[in-house]
């Protein structure tokens, strides 16, 4: 069932007609399908465990100071661009992932080292640590359920041009940055509201002011160097290297259905590269990650392989998921209720939920 045979426009805020309705129907924190895994199973995969993460963020730090060393030895060379721009993509994208990761707690075992890297991977990609952790906790409670689900990417009416803007990074640290001048100032905005705790909202304020600070230290430094090299660490790496995690991240959700209840129609796993893995942390296996969110990064390849039998063919590359993703895309900017519909294997389970009929929505001509 969708926004259009609901009768109600589509309003991607926490407190719109579409968030009404979705509780109205049931539609949020509904009961979603989950492949069944035999317990024993499912206890060894989601066994904690800090070795592969402490291994996995020494070397991603590692890289980094290393990048950063040469780029800052090279400057103003332009043969110091290279190592800025792969330093950029740890900054700027893989932040992201490891933002995501230790947000869910499952990265590593010790909770403390969770904690530490959740707070510097926050403060690269600018995203107030305890909004986000809140938000995303909705995202998965909620996935892709308009009114509901605020990380949805593909708002619709879909604007190209904003997404573009995104692959430089522009809008999110545009809107990064107002919401923690905002938030340094003792305001949350409406939605924050609704879905941070009252509790928690102090915290908010008093880390967006520590934020701040750093950066005006960082942008004082410039000016009083004359260079452009302190924020070209600090700051900018948000901008130009965000390219691989919008990359990526449209590839999660982009073109499938919104407002149902099984992952395996709304998510896609990608098979990727050994490099965009890492940098990625295995959150191309999106079905799997959403329908077991508290299984590992490093096990959710082990994961794919029990339950693939129920879930719809992965693509193969990143390349092919853009192929099948952008012509549906582009159909949604015309027709906003057109999505693609994830053929699931004769050994899967079906779609059966008692808000939808999947068959009867409108979808994607094979």
């Amino acid at each position: 069932m969708n926004d259009m045979q609901l009768g109600v426009k589509r309003d991607y805020g926490m407190l719109g007609p579409s968030a009404r309705r979705a509780v109205e129907l049931g539609l949020a924190s509904a009961g979603w399908y989950h492949t069944e895994v035999p317990r024993k199973t499912m206890k060894d995969l989601m066994k904690r465990t800090d070795v592969p993460a402490i291994r996995d963020t020494a070397l991603w730090l590692g890289a980094m100071v290393l990048l950063a060393g040469a780029a800052v030895w090279l400057w103003p060379s332009w043969w110091s661009a290279p190592f800025f721009l792969a330093y950029g993509v740890l900054y700027g994208s893989a932040s992201d992932s490891r933002w995501h990761e230790c947000g869910h707690g499952t990265a590593f075992k010790t909770r403390w080292l969770n904690d530490v890297v959740y707070q510097i991977a926050s403060f690269m990609m600018m995203r107030n640590p305890v909004t986000w952790r809140w938000s995303h906790t909705r995202h998965h409670t909620d996935t892709i359920i308009v009114g509901r689900d605020p990380e949805i990417v593909f708002m619709k009416p879909i604007e190209l041009f904003r997404i573009f803007l995104n692959f430089f990074g522009i809008l999110d640290a545009w809107h990064g940055m107002k919401s923690m001048v905002i938030n340094a100032c003792g305001v949350l905005d409406e939605d924050e509201k609704e879905f941070v705790p009252e509790m928690e909202q102090h915290k908010v304020v008093r880390i967006a002011r520590i934020w701040l600070a750093i950066y005006i230290a960082t942008i004082a430094l410039a000016i009083a160097t004359r260079s452009i090299l302190p924020l070209m660490l600090v700051g900018l790496p948000r901008l130009y290297g965000a390219w691989h995690h919008v990359m990526t991240g449209l590839l999660q959700h982009g073109g499938l259905a919104d407002n149902v209840t099984d992952h395996r129609l709304n998510s896609r796993t990608v098979y990727m590269n050994p490099i965009s893995r890492f940098i990625y942390w295995n959150m191309n296996y999106h079905v799997e990650h959403h329908m077991f969110p508290m299984v590992p990064y490093h096990a959710l390849p082990r994961l794919h392989k029990v339950i693939k039998d129920d879930l719809p063919e992965p693509n193969p590359s990143i390349w092919a998921a853009y192929k099948e993703m952008w012509p549906a895309v582009k159909r949604q900017l015309r027709d906003e209720e057109y999505f693609l519909k994830r053929e699931l294997p004769p050994t899967a389970k079906p779609y059966r939920s008692e808000f939808h009929d999947l068959e009867a929505l409108p979808m994607a001509a094979q």
